[in-house]
């Protein structure tokens, strides 16, 4: 066989499997090869499991204070020392004082050489509430020392440890809120999309209602109203439930204008003279329908959730101490003096940078990927 006809052989297979592929194969196959979606996947996977891992990644406790570090620089990796190969390891810090600005500063000490080591016994923990345990996936054998690789804050707390549990505070949050959000989005944008007349004409009022109201003054509102006795985690809940009660109208304004355009359907009118209901034409035929181009809006919303909540912790009016979140700890780099002597603590805003930008290349990629019309 001639190399035309094995190159002829083999378009014909490839179009055969396009024929018999299922839709969401179809769909996985056009996001493969979207480059930057592939990585933001895997990016967020990885971002998943450190946020759920978060007690073993982190090699401290969040909140464990050590007076005689404050502000100190990250910790470098070395694999070399004195020309030969040892491994991993970090130097030993020293600390002093400067005479004329009383300013703590730290130099390494070639002389003290620590071995990192894996599945270290450090900081006792509840893991997500279940067990106890004091297994970290890295440490230094040295109770005097540590290893800071994102340095520390002016309290000698270890900033990656923070920002570890951060994430799962911040992600957790957005994931949370976007669902809230989906699910009265889905609800509401279908009802209106469906039945139309006065109940359309309600529940646009409604969400413009919501869209006319000055988010910062509501915000501000909020947080004066809120008793600072009240328990964080009852107020991180209240956070996403109102992060959600206004995020949801994008999503039915969305929902709605897809249902208009798809209300009058051949498949929708064969189930409606078939006798199926109100319920199960929305739910089993027109909702499934929309199904890509929902989870790709899904995914797009996750990010406006998670910079809401950072925001709104960053000044001071959601989250608070001592709840641990990307927005919390962006208040300790607020000052100058902070950024300039320890630019380290900015970490956090970085994180929820490429956070971001790995949601919104996802949702890029999905989007793509779900189009009908699309290659």
């Amino acid at each position: 066989m001639t190399d035309s006809a094995l190159d002829t052989t083999k378009v014909r297979d490839h179009k055969e499997d396009l024929f018999t592929a299922k839709p969401w194969q179809l769909v996985w196959r056009r996001f493969s090869k979207h480059l930057l979606a592939v990585i933001s996947l895997w990016f967020l996977i990885l971002l998943a499991l450190t946020a759920i891992f978060a007690d073993q990644v982190a090699p401290y406790d969040p909140f464990k204070v050590q007076r005689l570090r404050t502000l100190a620089p990250p910790t470098g990796i070395h694999l070399f020392h004195e020309g030969q190969f040892v491994g991993p390891f970090v130097y030993g810090l020293s600390r002093e004082r400067d005479p004329n600005t009383a300013r703590v500063l730290y130099e390494t000490d070639p002389d003290k050489v620590l071995p990192i080591q894996l599945f270290y016994t450090g900081d006792d923990y509840n893991f997500l509430g279940l067990f106890k345990s004091n297994i970290h996936l890295f440490g230094v054998d040295d109770r005097r020392e540590q290893i800071n690789l994102l340095g520390t804050d002016d309290l000698g707390r270890d900033v990656f440890s923070r920002l570890m549990h951060g994430g799962r505070v911040t992600l957790s949050a957005g994931l949370v809120g976007v669902i809230f959000a989906f699910v009265l989005g889905l609800t509401l944008g279908s009802i209106s999309g469906y039945f139309g007349g006065w109940i359309d004409s309600s529940i646009q009022r409604l969400m413009e209602f919501i869209r006319s109201i000055p988010t910062i003054p509501l915000w501000m509102g909020l947080a004066a109203a809120l008793p600072i006795a009240w328990d964080p985690i009852f107020v991180y809940v209240l956070i996403t439930l109102i992060l959600a009660l206004i995020g949801w109208t994008h999503l039915a304004r969305v929902v709605r204008g897809q249902f208009m355009a798809i209300r009058n359907e051949d498949f929708v009118m064969a189930a409606r003279l078939a006798g199926a209901s109100e319920y199960r034409i929305i739910t089993k035929h027109m909702l499934p329908s929309m199904t890509s181009y929902i989870i790709a809006a899904l995914t797009l919303a996750v990010p406006e959730m998670i910079l809401g909540e950072t925001a709104l912790s960053f000044l001071g009016l959601g989250l608070r101490p001592p709840v641990v979140s990307w927005g919390v700890l962006l208040q300790d780099a607020q000052n100058l003096r902070s950024i300039s002597m320890a630019p380290w603590l900015l970490s956090p805003g970085l994180a929820v940078v490429l956070t971001v930008l790995a949601f919104n290349f996802l949702g890029d990629g999905l989007r793509d990927a779900a189009d009908p019309y699309g290659q």
